[in-house]
């Protein structure tokens, strides 16, 4: 099997990517990626032999018309996306183009080249927020769309998008929704390893508003397995919600990683609160769990002490990154 997975050079694709090669030593993995700031191919360097890699922007109708009649990919999976909040209120532009646009064109092209699987990574923040006084209410996957971010509204634009070629022309195509990820090769401006390399620096450590929105967390590992069944076992045509049944407010988070690192939590700073920021975000997986099988295997105890050890571990990776460094990285593969 040919697997085409696109943002394969960023945090969840590249996990994913790791995780696949791992598992799968007669499968064909390529990766297209466009290398923007959060694409590091540091990422995949224990991998660089296995995969098949290709520096492109997946709104690029002609290149990746390319590389798919080159490639011919029975499986797409689309990590590739603008994701970063704050980056979407600054700039809404480049979200709509990546996030809607390059989905179009993927799904052309799948359509075009006879791919047996499309399926679409995307988000729980689709669905908006929960309130802070009902922790009895989740998000399914019959929850109504309701975006609060430019962010947001372009993944859920995609999901519809996805949804309407396997409606309009058959595509077969499936859609996981996953809460917020955690563990290795995560981009340093997210909350989990933005805090680490700050309190390794004895820097302080800002934290919006007073700290009380809650997150679902969930290990990577456990997301690349889900994803993994879905392709493989998954119904043509549905939404999997994914969660990790971690629910934790950020403040929480904050203060585990300073235990963790015998830091003070004197290195917490409030700042002022992120626009139209989301209270509650809580995913019930139930329905991946009954048809798939798939359950969360790391306990957020455990996973946020892998977490943090790994970037103690490998500090040249996000050290290159703070010093811009990574990307010259580049060079190294001839592109």
């Amino acid at each position: 099997m040919k697997i085409l997975v696109t943002g394969g050079a960023g945090f969840i694709g590249g996990n994913f990517v790791h995780y696949m090669t791992k598992k799968y030593a007669d499968y064909k993995i390529v990766v297209v990626d466009n290398l923007t700031y959060a694409g590091n191919l540091a990422t995949l360097k224990d991998v660089k032999d296995k995969i098949t890699f290709y520096k492109a922007d997946i709104a690029d109708r002609a290149t990746i018309d390319g590389v798919f009649a080159s490639e011919r990919p029975d499986v797409v999976v689309n990590f590739a996306a603008e994701s970063h909040v704050d980056r979407s209120i600054d700039n809404p532009e480049i979200f709509l183009q990546t996030n809607i646009l390059g989905t179009q064109v993927l799904l052309d092209a799948s359509r075009k080249y006879g791919v047996s699987r499309y399926h679409q990574v995307s988000t729980d923040e689709v669905y908006g927020d929960l309130p802070l006084d009902r922790p009895d209410l989740f998000f399914t996957e019959e929850t109504p769309i309701h975006t609060s971010s430019p962010y947001s509204a372009s993944k859920a634009g995609a999901d519809l998008l996805v949804m309407a070629y396997f409606r309009t022309y058959a595509l077969p195509v499936t859609v996981s929704r996953c809460s917020n990820n955690y563990g290795p090769y995560h981009f340093p401006e997210k909350l989990i390893p933005l805090m680490v390399v700050k309190a390794l620096a004895d820097e302080p450590l800002p934290v919006y508003g007073e700290g009380l929105n809650v997150r679902d967390w969930l290990y990577v590992e456990d997301h690349c397995k889900a994803i993994d069944m879905i392709i493989h076992k998954g119904k043509v045509g549905e939404v999997y919600n994914v969660g990790g049944h971690n629910e934790k407010t950020n403040i929480s988070i904050v203060k585990t990683i300073l235990d963790i690192l015998e830091k003070p939590y004197s290195l917490i700073t409030y700042v002022e609160d992120r626009k139209g920021h989301d209270l509650r975000y809580a995913i019930d997986p139930t329905k991946i769990t009954k048809e798939l099988g798939w359950v969360p295997e790391t306990a957020f105890a455990d996973g946020i002490v892998k977490t943090v050890h790994w970037y103690l571990e490998n500090r040249k990776w996000w050290q290159d990154i703070l010093s811009g460094d990574y990307k010259k990285n580049e060079s190294t593969w001839g592109i």
